[in-house]
């Protein structure tokens, strides 16, 4: 082998070397997905849910759920889904205030139980329609 090659040899092993550790720095600092903002949110409940006029929307501070309702009070759940957002329409019952924000609970196995982090119930409050108590049955006194 001649100098030459030697030299030829080393760069191309210094060149996978630098291949290999790059690929496994940007497997493992992957970020997860995020929602990005409350228009994005927005505009996934209309796309998904028929005749859904969004009055106002949320996200959490974690990007990876947010909540939205409409002008007739209904309300949509998303979460990330790969590259998409993956929407779903819940009760207002399912809606639980959380000491790490609002968690609710889809009734399905996924997205299941959905924390919207860093957003109470005042929030949601802001964003609810005017007529409320129409939407949210009072609890039934013995």
């Amino acid at each position: 082998m001649t100098d030459h090659l030697v030299w030829i040899a080393v760069g191309a092993g210094a060149c996978v070397a630098i291949a290999v550790v790059a690929a496994v720095w940007m497997l493992t600092h992957r970020r997860a997905p995020r929602i990005a903002s409350p228009e994005e949110a927005a505009d996934a409940a209309e796309r998904a849910l028929a005749g859904f006029d969004t009055q106002g929307a949320v996200v959490g501070a974690d990007g990876t759920g947010a909540l939205a309702i409409d002008r007739g009070g209904r309300v949509a759940v998303m979460t990330r889904a790969g590259k998409g957002i993956a929407v779903r329409e819940v009760a207002w019952t399912a809606l639980r205030s959380t000491a790490a924000g609002i968690l609710i609970d889809t009734g399905e196995r996924r997205p299941g139980q959905v924390l919207v982090s860093g957003v109470d119930a005042l929030d949601v409050r802001r964003l609810a329609p005017a007529d409320l108590r129409r939407l949210v049955p009072e609890p039934r006194r013995a």
